[in-house]
């Protein structure tokens, strides 16, 4: 399930109903990203994030759908934020419930890792030294090429 929202998100109301009735779950793995009051050494007041609405939502599926073509899971959740976000805000929440807990944490950090490479957001920062859009960072697409060598 995807979704793509403003407003923020409780995570344990999220789990609750993804995991509501499925007995077949045995493990599930939940990833929570939070706006930080520093970022590359820089105070962080502000962080606006923007995306193209349609686009988001495709892109985000193909890649929940992808790791449902990896593993064997049960259920899985992506929900990413967009707006004006404050240090302390929660930007994303990813969820990924197996029968084993293995399918659960591998499949939960792929989404992961792909969203930080492959969904269409844009992050501005905005602090005491102005505003500066957030560049990819080698380490994301590193954590990437990692998955990429498990399909050869």
């Amino acid at each position: 399930m995807i979704k793509v929202q403003s407003e923020p998100f409780d995570t344990a109301r999220e789990l609750n109903a993804l995991k509501d009735g499925n007995t077949n779950i045995g493990g599930t793995a939940c990833f929570v990203g939070t706006v930080r009051e520093l970022s590359g050494g820089k105070a962080v007041s502000t962080m606006t994030l923007e995306h193209y609405p349609g686009m988001t939502e495709t892109a985000l599926a193909d890649i929940e759908r992808q790791a449902h073509e990896r593993w064997p899971l049960e259920a899985s959740l992506i929900v990413h934020r967009y707006g004006r976000l404050d240090p302390g805000d929660d930007i994303v929440l990813v969820i990924a419930a197996a029968a084993h807990r293995q399918d659960a944490f591998d499949a939960c950090q792929f989404l992961m890792d792909w969203l930080k490479t492959k969904a269409p957001f844009w992050k501005l920062e905005s602090g005491n030294g102005g505003e500066e859009w957030v560049e990819a960072r080698d380490s994301d697409d590193h954590a990437t090429e990692r998955w990429s060598k498990e399909d050869s």
